[in-house]
């Protein structure tokens, strides 16, 4: 029988049924792991450079991969994570990845060699990728509907809470030796026993068609055209969003505002503005209808993106940041929303993969766009503004389905 047109709902709507607020606390904390990737870590990176870099000064290139390499260890390995989901399970991944992402996680607090503490961090990205694409797959199993579309807002809402708790953690455990925020990563482990008890293996009851969900699951050039929309979307909008993070604190410095604690605050408000829009998603895309709000959102990173390479005071750059947030926060879950909604229950793991792979090689391609475009355009702020520019270019080609439908397929 084709899974993909199997009318055979009843092992999924047990599952759906039996799903409920402790698996999906454990789901969105296990999905806030990836965010505890280079947040903590980022404040640290002089100090661990301090250690290192004078005995050996070729190491200097390589530091900043402590940060950066789990987001591009994660691109390379989600697809293999998704196709591990479909053909091993996800519960069964999840737990292995969860153990490993403690252990190697924590181990550069114990390692004395640079070259080990950057294979661990890599090793880290590859967990990482499990624990996303498992925890992301299992909500599109477990949910369906209105259901599924709260607990994909709830995620991101949640990874943004989780990664402005630890930004602080990691800054304050840093203050006094590199190797103390990397304990840190241990605590995942806590979550193991609630994984092994309150989680259960979809694909055990079968491989059902969805129920309820607005449309049959995709196949074919149906399902490519979806698949690559959505990893282009994300993708593109991961370069933009990127911008800020890695390139505000450069134009602060520009500006004259060297204090850390003002540009530790001006971040911190792009934090809180990401939250604001990743809340105010569901009534967005209830008045506006998702394709709408795919334009809205990129426009607002695009107008965020162009009033930051133009501001030269700091309120000037807050309001940038602010926009800018505003319109990252609805990325995610504008993005995943038709894949969660029209992908079996037999693709999904594969399918998802590749998206959380498109997510990350958009972060880790954001500071390699901006140099390519600095030099291009002469400077960074040009290279902001250009890529600005694509991102609004980006917008109008959503304005046609837009128009054509409001629908959420």
């Amino acid at each position: 029988m084709n899974p993909l047109s199997s009318t055979d709902t009843a092992p999924y709507s047990r599952a759906a049924r039996q799903a409920g607020a402790s698996q999906g606390a454990v789901l969105l904390l296990g999905s806030s792991l990836t965010v505890m990737g280079a947040v903590m870590i980022a404040p640290i990176l002089p100090k661990l450079a301090a250690d290192f870099v004078p005995a050996n000064p070729r190491l200097a290139a390589l530091v900043p991969l402590v940060a950066t390499g789990p987001a591009l260890a994660i691109a390379l390995c989600a697809p293999l994570a998704g196709w591990l989901a479909d053909r091993v399970g996800r519960k069964m991944l999840l737990l292995l990845a969860t153990l490993v992402y403690g252990l190697v996680g924590a181990a550069p607090a114990w390692l004395d060699s640079f070259t080990a503490i950057l294979v661990c961090r890599f090793a880290l990205g590859a967990a990482e990728a499990c624990v996303m694409t498992c925890c992301t797959t299992l909500i599109g199993d477990y949910w369906h509907g209105e259901q599924r579309v709260r607990y994909v807002n709830r995620q991101v809402v949640t990874i943004g809470v989780v990664g402005t708790i630890f930004f602080v953690l990691g800054g304050a455990a840093g203050e006094h030796a590199w190797r103390y925020p990397f304990y840190l990563y241990l605590l995942p482990i806590l979550l193991i026993p609630a994984i092994a008890a309150l989680l259960w293996e979809p694909l055990r009851h079968g491989r059902p068609a969805e129920p309820g969900d607005g449309g049959t699951p995709l196949s074919g050039c149906k399902l490519a055209s979806t698949l690559a929309i959505g990893y282009l979307l994300i993708c593109v909008g991961m370069v933009s969003s990127f911008v800020v993070p890695v390139q505000m604190p450069q134009l602060m410095i520009d500006i004259g505002q060297h204090s850390s604690t003002m540009i530790g605050a001006v971040s911190g408000i792009g934090l809180l503005s990401t939250l604001a829009g990743s809340i105010a998603w569901p009534w967005l895309r209830d008045a506006l209808g998702r394709r709408f709000v795919n334009v809205a959102l990129l426009v607002l990173l695009a107008v965020g993106l162009y009033l930051l390479a133009s501001a030269n005071t700091v309120p000037a750059i807050v309001v940038a940041v602010v926009i800018h947030g505003f319109g990252g926060g609805m990325l995610v879950p504008n993005a995943i929303l038709p894949l969660m909604r029209r992908l079996s229950l037999a693709i999904r793991g594969r399918a998802l993969g590749g998206f959380t792979a498109a997510l990350y090689l958009g972060q880790f391609l954001s500071p390699l766009v901006v140099l390519g475009c600095a030099q291009a355009f002469g400077g960074l702020r040009p290279a902001i503004v250009s890529i600005a520019s694509g991102t609004a270019a980006t917008a109008l080609l959503w304005l046609l389905p837009a128009f054509r439908s409001r629908g959420d397929d």
